[in-house]
């Protein structure tokens, strides 16, 4: 005889698995609209294309945000926030690829859209699955034709009027909306394809990658789609293997790829957007020292210790070197200005030990020449895990600074 109870656990972990499935793309795909709204507020909240931009993306959330709380919770009612938002993803697509393209679409393409948004928006009120599959094939139908026209406009437009930088914004978008098309087939039509779950986030999530992407200027728009591509080829690559180890059917393998798929676009998205953060604090010393005092070098120090890579800097005087040799130290900062611990000039025998001294007493990593006569040192301890070769070069460039404003001013005053 064969026990019944492990059946009964498995054939309920296999009956839950779309529904968690469907749970976990639709919370991967809320998590990574969350960081490229955060991104566009990072960057200015309040420019033309953001703030189109931002209407789609939270247009996304609530689609996504609806999807999550009816799988919670039960509820048909949440199905107006399903509804809404995608009765409204035409005209935030129409909205973003007129923002892009600077000029207006035709009027029949607004009034299509503009239409559409008004009767759909108003029959998601009507929660009940009473009028369905009708009203749902025809919002299909509404908003493949919304892909379609932003899409028409974005292969008609005057590539000439367009910047480089804006003629790949517009192509990524529609790259993005070439996705979109065939899933918001799956979407309406996911008991006709025999479909598990909605894949509608998997686009959601390449958009958001993209769309961050954007700032990442060492990045080629070339590489950025190859490295796209290759990500997800190896995530589906990963999960068709899986899949055929443990032997799991159709839906399972498609199930299992898409939240590889998911997992591995909102790691890109997460990361992409932490160098973002990362690039920006490296040009916030730079902000600092375009705003700071510049009557006096030593001002001009104080004023940037506030800075996360110059903060608890100690500024050496004059009459704290006196024990220390002047020729000597003349020698060490002419033949480098700013001293690194890990790699000291070598000067021979005295200078070695005059740098040596030097980083012991102020236990610093690095040491810089803020004026020549009279001497000011600057010492400052920046931690190994924040030292980067960007972070050299702007101490390069506080020290130059300083020691410019030494020589216009005569030397630090105070």
């Amino acid at each position: 005889m064969v026990d019944p109870a492990p059946l009964g656990r498995a054939a309920k972990m296999i009956s839950a698995a779309p529904i968690m499935t469907e749970l976990f793309l639709s919370g991967a795909a809320l998590a990574g609209l969350w960081v490229l709204a955060a991104t566009l507020h990072q960057r200015d909240q309040w420019d033309p294309i953001n703030r189109r931009f931002l209407f789609g993306v939270r247009v996304l959330m609530t689609l996504f945000a609806g999807r999550v709380l009816v799988v919670l919770t039960d509820l048909a009612a949440f199905r107006i926030l399903e509804l809404l938002a995608a009765a409204l993803i035409p005209l935030a697509v129409l909205l973003l690829t007129e923002g892009l393209l600077r000029r207006h679409a035709p009027p029949f393409v607004k009034a299509i859209i503009g239409i559409g948004a008004v009767i759909f928006g108003f029959s998601a009120f009507w929660y009940s699955d009473s009028i369905d599959p009708a009203r749902l094939v025809a919002l299909l139908c509404f908003q493949v034709a919304g892909f379609c026209l932003a899409g028409w406009l974005i292969l008609t437009r005057d590539r000439a009027s367009l910047l480089p930088s804006e003629n790949i914004t517009v192509t990524r978008l529609g790259l993005t909306l070439i996705l979109f098309v065939p899933m918001a087939l799956g979407d309406f039509l996911l008991l006709y394809l025999d479909l598990p779950v909605q894949f509608s986030a998997l686009g959601v999530l390449v958009l958001c990658w993209l769309a961050i992407g954007l700032a990442r200027r060492d990045l080629g728009h070339r590489a950025t789609l190859f490295s796209l591509f290759l990500m997800i080829a190896a995530a589906v690559l990963l999960g068709l293997l899986v899949g055929f180890l443990v032997g799991i059917d159709r839906d399972g393998g498609l199930m299992l790829c898409g939240i590889l798929v998911a997992a591995t676009l909102l790691v890109m998205i997460y990361n992409d957007a932490r160098a973002l953060q990362s690039e920006a604090r490296s040009l916030g010393l730079l902000q600092h020292m375009a705003t700071a005092e510049i009557s006096d070098p030593v001002a001009f120090l104080q004023d940037l210790q506030a800075h996360p890579l110059v903060e608890g800097a100690v500024i050496v005087s004059e009459e704290s070197l006196v024990d220390l040799q002047s020729p000597v130290l003349d020698r060490i900062f002419d033949a480098t200005p700013v001293l690194r611990r890990a790699d000291p000039p070598a000067l021979g025998v005295s200078a070695d030990d005059h740098i040596a001294h030097l980083f012991a007493r102020y236990s610093a990593t690095h040491i810089m020449l803020a004026s020549v006569r009279p001497r000011v040192l600057i010492a400052l301890s920046m931690p190994a895990m924040r030292a980067s070769d960007s972070a050299e070069l702007e101490l390069q460039v506080v020290q130059r600074m300083a020691v410019l404003i030494s020589e216009r001013t005569g030397g630090p005053h105070g």
